[in-house]
């Protein structure tokens, strides 16, 4: 296993639900994988939609600047359509969901 395939661990709080990433994987996406719903809209890091705050641990981006101020970036916030972990995580975003398994009724 490479080092980019090895399992990472993100923490969702206060909902203290969890899911695994890889470092190759946006972080929304692997939590879509989970079956955790985070707000998105564009998927490219400049709505902003995604932007969430990030308490521990480190990002990477594949994509030159995104869509955050500097100020923001150095309180911690993220964008997780376009960022990657480099550790486990710890993430703040009271706005998530649980989505339905495939196949089933939300309602």
């Amino acid at each position: 296993m490479s080092a980019d395939d090895k399992k990472l661990a993100v923490r969702i709080t206060p909902k203290d639900w969890t899911f695994d990433t890889s470092a190759t994987m946006p972080l929304l996406e692997a939590a879509r994988l989970a079956r955790i719903d985070l707000p998105s809209s564009c998927r490219n890091g400049t709505c902003r939609t995604c932007m969430c705050r990030l308490l521990t641990g480190t990002i990477s981006y594949q994509i030159e600047w995104p869509g955050l101020s500097s100020d923001e970036k150095r309180d911690g916030y993220i964008l997780p359509c376009v960022a990657f972990a480099e550790s486990d995580l710890v993430i703040e975003e009271p706005r998530a969901r649980r989505c339905a398994a495939p196949g089933k009724n939300s309602s």
